[in-house]
């Protein structure tokens, strides 16, 4: 499938000619266009619109947190599809869904509604926002719960012709990579993903088969994270030497994902530390309690090492970490870790604790992830001499501050391993500053240089991608089609099989081979009222269908007529005739006039004597033949009428073709119907026979 890409300018602005109407896909990042923060891509494609996560910036408040909604018209949207739970992923969904004129379908996994009903409840109660600059309140938190759909790991969902399902994405809990098919092309967003597993989650999976497109994280650029065991020595090493000279150790990080993590690094690390367990360590979120039941709840979806410790004891169940709720409830009165959220020292707990200890030059604070711009954590780390405090006065930041990366995003490593493995042609970059996703895209370059056709784009906020996707479809014969190569300009006939995401010819008795579906032959019966005589029905066929055999039933000695050598006509009693066929196209339409001739013959019984029909004219051979034609038409198409001209208007699902009898010309802007409609008249013309039909 070949495709074409190259960046645009905003939806609304674009005026790109298209060669090919359909076969043009665009993608434009709402958010995270070479930032990090307010993810949010939207992507079309044969009038089917997908939109992928619904963040905010964590930098900013109210309208200017959301993404560019104003770019795009959100009642045009088939599907919204969350990848995880955390802020800069999914905050912005409670005001997409409440506010604006989006009516289609959300989808996420099981864990991540269950957490972002508590995660946005809580980030509403401490948000120090007023309240013109409130997106949101409780009341649409819980109204979009009643919208949000959840999806399991594999499981396919389809939403008007938008087939879609997911796979762990590793990084949170509940986190998901989605796969999207729209006519075949398949397009891998991955969310934040992590191809390492850690202690408690397993890795991203590797999908099994390439998309054409891979929206992928870019976040960590061609950074290369530390070995885990190295990271994780110098974490408890800094805590170690802190808490044991009397200090103090602050731990931003965000209410969920890498904390759980990070507590379990500690509390196996005082279990082992009988020195250090007179030392409190205190997990300070609000949402600890209520958190740590969800996660307990989905065990299941961890790694190994978590769900056979699981057999055992539970390992969110911490021996030497206690609940914090609020600094009204904490003594500062020595050595301690606190756990705090929010990670970008914001506002918050974090922040609190931060101006209290700042200044002391004993305490540690350590950064434990990626942290966004703008934010006082990504400030810090640059060490400055000051800082400016919550309540506007400076301070010099005296303690020491570390930057150990327990983020669970992907490095270099991770990222063009992916990549080299999935081998998509296009990949689109987002998630990730502009000088580092510029310098993956260089090394992205050379890495795939030798494949010739790779395409690394890294569009910015509200600028297009749009590529063209030849629409055209392969399909290849297999079993015994396979045996002989046909002719140029042979005709193949066979059963057109569909498996997965490629086409297969195959012939019916090759199905049940080739495929796990199977065939049938399914033998129809139908019983009519009928007390005339049986040679009638016999005279009446004879004149419209070529072939009229005459015979007896072996089992019942009652007369039969066998029309067309498909349909078998019983002559059941006095009053009743049965019809028997092997059902098919063909066989249904010559029963379906078989039916209305008997039935016809039944109305018109009182006048009819057998001797009258040698002198039917010609006109009267015509208007019964033309009442054959409707009959079958009606059976086949449902919704057939006449115009004023004498066409048959026949109508399906709001298409229209018109039909001249005459000359056997169909009229329709529909392609599709107007070939079914011109095949099924070729069919009948063939089957009512020998009457001169109108036209042939």
């Amino acid at each position: 499938m070949a495709s074409t890409a190259q960046p645009a300018s905003s939806l609304k602005r674009r005026d790109a000619p298209v060669t090919r109407e359909g076969d043009q896909l665009t993608i434009i990042p709402l958010g995270a266009g070479s930032e990090v923060g307010r993810s949010c891509c939207y992507m079309t494609f044969k009038g089917k619109t997908v939109l992928f996560d619904c963040g905010i910036h964590p930098a900013y408040s109210g309208m200017s947190a959301l993404p560019y909604f104003d770019e795009i018209d959100p009642s045009t949207i088939d599907v919204l599809l969350i990848t995880h739970f955390h802020l800069d992923h999914a905050a912005s969904l409670p005001y997409f869904l409440e506010k604006t004129t989006f009516r289609g379908k959300v989808y996420m996994t099981h864990p991540t509604k269950a957490i972002y009903k508590l995660l946005l409840t809580d980030y509403v109660k401490v948000s120090k926002v007023s309240v013109e600059d409130m997106l949101f309140d409780e009341q649409d938190i819980n109204n979009s719960m009643d919208r949000i759909e959840v999806i399991d790991y594999h499981q396919t969902k389809e939403v008007n012709g938008i087939k879609f399902w997911c796979y762990t994405a590793g990084h949170v809990l509940g986190a998901a990579m989605f796969m999207v098919d729209i006519a075949g092309v398949r397009v891998l967003y991955t969310g934040d993903y992590s191809r390492e597993e850690d202690r408690h989650l397993q890795a991203a999976e590797m999908p099994e088969f390439s998309p054409d497109i891979c929206i992928i994280e870019s976040t960590y650029g061609v950074q290369l994270h530390q070995p885990r065991h190295v990271r994780e020595k110098r974490f408890t090493d800094v805590i170690h030497t802190t808490v044991s000279q009397g200090g103090r150790v602050l731990i931003p990080a965000f209410a969920l994902g890498r904390a759980q993590e990070l507590l379990l690094i500690l509390d196996e690390y005082w279990s082992t530390h009988k020195e250090l367990q007179n030392i409190p360590i205190y997990y300070a979120s609000p949402l600890a309690r209520k958190c740590m039941s969800v996660y307990q709840t989905y065990i299941l979806a961890m790694n190994e090492r978590i769900r056979n410790q699981f057999a055992h004891s539970n390992p969110f169940q911490f021996k030497f970490i206690q609940n914090l709720n609020s600094i009204d409830d904490f003594t500062d009165s020595g050595p301690c870790v606190v756990m705090a959220s929010p990670g970008g020292l914001q506002s918050g707990l974090s922040r609190q604790l931060f101006d209290m200890w700042c200044s002391d030059k004993k305490n540690s604070c350590v950064i434990p992830g990626y942290v966004v711009e703008g934010t006082l954590a990504k400030t810090i780390i640059n060490e400055p001499k000051e800082v400016t405090l919550m309540n506007g006065l400076m301070a010099p930041l005296n303690m020491s501050v570390h930057y150990i990366s327990f983020s669970a995003h992907a490095d270099y490593a991770q990222t063009s391993t992916f990549l080299k493995e999935l081998r998509p042609p296009n990949i689109v970059l987002v998630h990730g500053e502009a000088n580092e996703m510029g310098r993956l895209k260089q090394k992205l370059i050379t890495e795939f240089a030798a494949d010739g056709n790779t395409k690394v784009l890294t569009p910015k906020n509200c600028q297009s991608v749009e590529m063209m996707f030849n629409s055209e479809k392969m399909a290849k014969t297999i079993g015994k089609l396979a045996e002989k190569t046909p002719e140029v300009g042979e005709t193949v006939s066979g059963i057109l099989v569909k498996k997965g995401f490629t086409y297969q010819i195959m012939a019916p008795e090759d199905l049940h081979v080739f495929s796990q579906l199977s065939t049938a032959n399914i033998t129809q019966r139908i019983t009519i009222p009928f007390s005339g005589a049986f040679g009638v029905i016999k005279h009446r066929l004879e004149q419209i269908y070529e072939s009229v055999e005459s015979g007896t039933d072996e089992e019942s000695a009652v007369p039969t007529l066998l029309v067309h050598k498909l349909v078998t006509v019983k002559q059941d009693s006095e009053k009743h005739i049965s019809m028997h066929w092997a059902a098919d196209p063909v066989s249904d339409m010559v029963s379906d006039s078989v039916v209305a001739l008997v039935l016809n013959i039944s109305r018109e019984l009182p006048k009819v004597v057998i001797e009258s029909e040698a002198s039917k004219t010609e006109e009267e051979n015509e208007k019964r033949a033309e009442k054959v034609i409707y009959a079958l038409l009606v059976s086949l198409f449902g919704d057939v009428k006449r115009d004023e001209n004498g066409k048959l208007v026949i109508s399906v699902d709001g298409n229209v073709a018109k039909l001249d009898k005459q000359s056997g010309d169909v009229e329709s802007e529909h392609e599709g119907l107007k070939e079914k409609v011109r095949t099924a008249f070729r069919r009948i013309q063939t089957a009512v026979n020998p009457i001169p039909l109108p036209g042939s």
